[in-house]
């Protein structure tokens, strides 16, 4: 559900009392945290992830950037480059910055940058989109 480790699961139940809730606002706190601290690092590795629509209309690329390549090889890596790409050819984002403040299409109550720092804290390492293009016919 969070993506986070059993340890940090664990210590956010303990710290919230053994509510759910409280515990899963807890993690997304830490989260922005961890993301905050790797902000300034250096993303000289990562992916282009790639989505076309069903109808084949319509087709994205998402340039994603992490620290290492360890890291652009992992499975959540590359869901996270799917999900971005799909998200690109839901919602249409003319600039990066405006891509961040969007809605996630899948999950309303989180937004793009939120997402991306929950991958951060995931996969501890610094995460950004250098740039995306979206085709349309």
């Amino acid at each position: 559900m969070t993506g986070v480790s059993i340890d940090a699961i664990h210590k956010a139940l303990e710290e919230a009392g053994g509510g759910i809730e409280r515990a899963l606002e807890l993690l997304k706190a830490r989260g922005a945290l961890v993301a905050a601290k790797k902000s300034d690092r250096q993303t000289g590795d990562g992916m282009i992830s790639c989505y076309i629509h069903a109808n084949g209309k319509v087709g994205t690329l998402v340039k994603l950037l992490c620290e290492t390549d360890f890291v652009a090889r992992t499975e959540q890596f590359k869901e996270l480059g799917h999900e971005l790409a799909m998200h690109v050819a839901a919602m249409s984002p003319a600039t990066i910055e405006e891509l961040l403040v969007q809605q996630y299409v899948r999950d309303p109550s989180i937004t793009i940058d939120e997402l991306i720092k929950n991958g951060i804290a995931t996969l501890g390492e610094n995460i950004r989109v250098s740039e995306f293009c979206r085709f349309e016919i």
